[in-house]
């Protein structure tokens, strides 16, 4: 049994509380949180974009820890799940991980450059695991797109689109903090060019367009240049519409033989083939929840087995927050950005 203690209970820490519960051979066995309510299991101020509403949650048998030292002390604690404000993840991870404890930390890695190397380094030293959740290629549109991406399955990539939209978040002052978070170029935006860089690696260059509040990049569009014969790929994500339009989602991508599209505000995954009529594939269970209950699942399959799990390797988190940051100095700069 994999023992998790989870660190952070707000919005994020309360989905990976229950996505933890449909895991089998592992289970949350200690909660860390400054707030003492939330220790008592009353989680009913937690709110979020998607997902069940705060609720009351039973902790019995949870450990309980208002100091993060404490569950760093604790030895049955095999995985620490990181799930605060990513300007805590370096300092979180770092000291978890001199604990000689495996870490989970939630996307982003971190907001600078440094820090992420600093805490790849930390994790080689220690020979303790450095695991970051990036989601998205857990859910199964996007995971069924980077199959066919890696097995080539309708040829090459040529192009494609991607989007990523949300009105300006007000459910977490953390969330809108762009001083915590990096605001949306990083914390929203993070998510594509994680998945880009799974299924077409680092670009040569970048050059983004956007708009800024104060210094943070809220909205932008970036087009990926990846040299002659690559793919021609863009993406447009970030925080500028209005409350009532829901959170949307999805690419358009452009392959030999076929093209996938997917929009999760009306456009289920759609394969419309070189000839005949576009298909639909069975994905299976789409609910959000069960996309963070496979990404746990193979992180606590990590530390059982003792082997990194490819979709969570810091590397390509490190890579994706270069990416963030590049486009950023691309908006501000109008220039474009070389990435290597």
């Amino acid at each position: 049994m994999v023992r998790i203690g989870l660190v952070g209970l707000g919005f994020m820490g309360y989905i990976h509380f229950l996505a933890s519960k449909a895991l089998a051979g592992a289970r949350v066995a200690a909660v860390c949180s400054r707030d003492p309510k939330k220790l008592t299991g009353d989680w009913r101020s937690i709110r979020g974009n998607f997902g069940p509403p705060g609720s009351m949650v039973d902790l019995d048998g949870v450990a309980k820890y208002a100091d993060y030292a404490e569950l760093l002390a604790d030895p049955s604690i095999d995985l620490v799940d990181l799930c605060n404000p990513t300007n805590q993840h370096p300092g979180y991870a770092i000291r978890a991980m001199e604990a000689g404890k495996h870490v989970l930390v939630e996307k982003a890695i971190a907001l600078t450059l440094a820090e992420a190397d600093e805490m790849l380094a930390v994790s080689k030293r220690t020979g303790t695991m450095l695991m970051v959740a990036h989601v998205l290629p857990f859910f199964p549109e996007f995971a069924f797109a980077a199959e066919a991406v890696a097995k080539g399955t309708y040829g090459s990539l040529l192009g494609g689109h991607l989007k990523r939209v949300i009105a300006e978040p007000d459910w977490s002052a953390a969330i809108g903090d762009a001083d915590a978070t990096g605001g949306p170029a990083v914390d929203l935006h993070i998510h594509d060019t994680h998945f880009l860089g799974l299924i077409a690696g680092v670009p040569q260059r970048v050059s983004s367009l956007g708009r800024l509040k104060g210094s943070a990049v809220t909205y932008l569009t970036t087009s990926y240049d990846y040299g002659p014969g690559g793919p021609v790929l863009t993406c447009s994500s970030g925080a500028i519409a209005m409350p009532s339009r829901p959170f949307v989602h999805g690419f358009e991508l452009y392959f030999e033989r076929a093209t996938l599209a997917f929009d999760s505000g009306g456009l289920p995954l759609t394969v419309f083939p070189q000839s005949g009529e576009p298909e639909k594939p069975d994905l299976g269970d789409g609910e959000p929840i069960a996309a963070f209950s496979r990404e746990i699942g193979a992180a606590t399959a990590a530390v059982a087995t003792g082997t990194m799990p490819p979709l969570l390797s810091a590397v390509l988190a490190r890579d994706a927050l270069h990416l963030c940051q590049l486009e950023c100095e691309s908006v501000k700069t109008g220039r474009p950005m070389a990435c290597r």
